[in-house]
């Protein structure tokens, strides 16, 4: 059986359920996952960034972050004098 699953801390988290009961002991195998080829890394790029590509709201979002990061007032200093 070969499934895969995401380390986090000490815990792997499986992506799919496994017909084991809980409590059982089992052995992993560690693999390193297959490094992507120039092509495939360019595929998840593009799929990455294509998913902003039909919201018409969006340069209106960013307007409204650009405001809001240009709305610092500064800080209030205490004066310990």
């Amino acid at each position: 059986m070969q499934i895969r699953g995401i380390k986090r801390g000490q815990t792997i988290e499986l992506t799919e359920n496994i017909a084991v009961p809980d409590g059982s002991e089992i052995i992993l195998e560690i693999s390193p996952p297959l490094p992507r080829t120039p092509e495939e890394h360019w595929q998840q790029f593009c799929q990455l960034f294509g998913a902003w590509s039909n919201q018409p709201d969006l340069d209106a979002t960013f307007t409204a972050i650009a405001q809001k990061r240009h709305q610092n007032h500064g800080r209030e200093l205490f004066n310990f004098d």
